[in-house]
This record gives structure tokens, sequence and C-alpha cells, in this order.
């Protein structure tokens, strides 16, 4: 787990408890270079707009890019987080379209029947539990990131995103191809680590529209989590 950066001013103060259950994270790693992504993709825009206790996240992977097409949104954060999963997995290959949903259960991220039911163990283990009290709320040039109380340890991960683009391949396995993708990931800052005491952490917004932060045990499960976007309190 990584220390708290320099532009975090780390306040230990209570903080307010959530109104409703966290959201379930869906997380899918792809790329534009990869013809069997697409699906997946579409798959992810139909649930972001289907379910709205879903947080989905559109992650685009560096290992695809090549001379016939770059993706423009790949992170090589996005590259490490999906090979964190693996490790996690015990298993040394990555892929894409992959899905992971909440943290715990991976799979291929184009295959509806296993998204929906992996959604729906999800939510049914969020109604069961006490999520961690998790918020954001942003100002002009500002965002304050707010952990509540509880047991256990986690990392504290801020996720940047814009809602939605449209992109013209013009080379590799979709060229020709318009793809229309949501909730892209264009920034992944490490806040630091959590240890039970409740926290506040003011910062500059990173690179991105809106915004979630993710509470997330060393085993890969979803402590908490919540999303805000600018000119939201």
């Amino acid at each position: 787990m990584k220390p708290l950066t320099s532009l975090i001013l780390l306040a230990l103060t209570p903080a307010p408890a959530l109104a409703a259950p966290r959201p379930v994270v869906v997380e899918l790693f792809t790329s534009q270079a990869c013809s069997d992504c697409p699906p997946a993709d579409a798959l992810l825009r139909r649930v972001q707009a289907q379910n709205p206790d879903v947080l989905a996240l559109d992650l685009h992977v560096t290992y695809w890019n090549g001379a016939a097409w770059t993706d423009p949104y790949s992170l090589q954060a996005a590259t490490d987080r999906q090979s964190h999963y693996a490790t996690l997995a015990r298993n040394p290959e990555v892929y894409t379209p992959e899905a992971v949903v909440d943290g715990q259960n991976q799979f291929v991220g184009s295959d509806a029947a296993t998204m929906a039911t992996a959604i729906g163990q999800a939510s049914a283990n969020i109604a069961a539990t006490h999520p961690i009290p998790v918020s954001i709320t942003t100002r002009p040039e500002a965002l304050t990131v707010r952990i509540g109380p509880g047991a256990g340890t986690a990392s504290i991960s801020l996720f940047g995103f814009d809602p939605e683009h449209t992109t013209a391949v013009l080379g590799g396995e979709n060229s020709g191809a318009t793809l229309t993708e949501v909730n892209i990931v264009r920034s992944i800052t490490e806040l630091g680590d959590w240890t039970g005491q409740p926290v506040t952490l003011n910062l500059r917004p990173p690179a991105g529209q809106k915004f979630a932060v993710l509470l997330q045990a060393a085993n890969g499960k979803i402590l908490g989590a919540a999303l805000n976007e600018p000119g939201r309190q």
C-alpha cells in the first residue's frame, strides 16, 4: 500500500454516513485495439444506463497499443490494476475484455448472463453488510474525500472519468469502426491507507470530468464506494 501523496491534506475528522448503500462496482478492462472489446463496452453502456446502483468504470489498458493503433484513453495505471487482480486470482495471464465486479468476481466482460449474476450477488452482499461510509464533494479546483470509521484496513483509490466519448478508430483490429464508450477512466490516484479511523482528504481534482472513490481491502473486496461530479456537493 502506498503513502499519501503530497497533494493531500489529511485530517482525522468524523465522516457523515451515506444515505443509501454503496453502488456495485463494475470494472471493465478493455482496449480500442481489441476486436473482442466493442461488445463488452456495449454491455457496460447498457449496465450503466439501466442500473443506477452500479458504478461502471471503463479502464483502457496499454498492452494492445502498437503502430496500427494507440488507444488515446489507455493508462498504465489501468494495466497495473488488472495485473494486480490477476495476482489476486493467482493467474499470470491478463486479457481483454475482462470484467471485475466488486473486486472479487472476474470473467469475460462481454458475458451478459455472468454480468447480471455477478451484479445480483454483489447487491445481495451489500444489502447484508454495512459498507464503510464514503463520500466525495467537489468545488472549483477542490475535491474532498471522506471515509468513515469501521473495522479492517484498506487502500483508498480515486478515479477520474469522463461520462462518454465517441472515437473513430483508424487502425488496428477495429479499423473503420466508431466506438462509443462510457465512464472512461482518465486517472487513478492512490490516496493511501485507511486503518479503521475516519479520514478526510482534500486535494486538487485529477484528470476526469467525474470522480469515484473506492475503499478496497488487500484481497480486492470493495468495502466502500462513492461517486460525484464537478459542481455537486
